[in-house]
């Protein structure tokens, strides 16, 4: 049985045969090969020199090449950024008086500073602080010493002791009225705060909210003000009345994400929905339509029907 094992067809038999003789020939081959061929000699002296110089010119090469690419970017750098400081001619400015709590950034930017540097002023002042002294505005990330000492002369810095008095003269300005009714849609902040329990801010949030929605349609709206207390609403809900007629709708069919964003009772979410069934189903007919939305329920569809216009 170990025959059969062992058992190979003429043609295989052939196959064997030729391997075998490859693999002599390869290795006397290899036995012989290095006798038959005389190695390659060592280079010169003069071919070493020359060979050194070669390479030494491929590196010279290499390097201008490099420079070149250098060069070649930061001209392009400097043609794409020539607002940056890369040694180019200085923008023309002038120096007067100024008060670093009141100046705008035109003004910081007039006396040479850089607009970055007018953008950190405008960021330290949004957060309520102010400079007491020249000094403390020397202080400000991308004022150098020079020009510092430069600007010093020219600062102007009002007293706090001014700016309180300033202040209170304002805050007695606005006088608070007896039995006072005020109407919500047409009403400035001036106004609004004339009423018992309103003040400054409060009065900013209900004219924020009343551009952002496009009116107001109850007086209880004044509840989704940011920032009013509900004891608060009671004290001043009888001050107010609304006339409806003013009120800016939104048209459904035509808004974009955008517009239906801003509303304050509306998502982004909720609006980009609105904006696909608008586009799925054509032409929105009514309020109906709406409650395919899932992420609208129907508080929602309650406060913005009178909101929305299907025209």
């Amino acid at each position: 049985m170990w025959k059969d094992f062992f058992y190979f067809s003429r043609g295989q038999r052939t196959g064997i045969v030729v391997l075998i003789l490859l693999i002599l020939f390869v290795v006397v081959l290899n036995v012989f090969l290095p006798r038959i061929i005389s190695p390659i000699p060592e280079p010169t002296a003069e071919v070493q020199a020359e060979m050194q110089a070669f390479r030494s010119n491929l590196r010279s090469l290499d390097s201008l090449r490099a420079v070149t690419r250098q060069q070649e970017y930061e001209s392009r750098f400097r043609s794409n950024y020539a607002f940056r400081d890369f040694g180019e001619k200085p923008t023309a400015y002038s120096l007067f008086p100024f008060d670093p709590n009141t100046a705008d950034s035109s003004t910081f930017v007039k006396l040479g500073l850089k607009p970055y540097v007018a953008a950190n002023i405008l960021k330290f002042r949004a957060k309520g602080a102010q400079f007491r002294t020249p000094e403390s505005f020397s202080k400000v990330y991308g004022i150098s010493a020079e020009k510092f000492s430069e600007l010093e002369p020219y600062i102007s810095i009002k007293s706090s002791e001014t700016a309180l008095r300033s202040d209170s003269a304002k805050q007695i300005a606005v006088q608070k009225v007896e039995n006072i009714v005020v109407e919500l849609n047409t009403a400035d902040t001036s106004l609004l705060m004339q009423v018992k329990g309103v003040g400054r801010f409060l009065a900013r949030g209900i004219v924020r909210f009343r551009m952002q929605a496009g009116g107001f349609v109850s007086v209880e709206q004044l509840r989704d003000v940011y920032g009013m207390r509900e004891e608060n609403y009671l004290k001043i809900k009888d001050s107010f009345r609304v006339n409806t007629g003013m009120v800016q709708k939104i048209k459904v069919n035509t808004a974009s994400v955008d517009k239906l964003k801003n509303h304050p009772y509306l998502s982004f979410y909720q609006a980009k929905a609105i904006y696909e069934l608008r586009r799925k189903e054509g032409k929105l007919k009514s309020v109906h339509d709406l409650k395919q939305i899932e992420e609208i329920d129907e508080q929602v569809l309650v406060k913005l029907t009178p909101y929305l216009s299907f025209d």
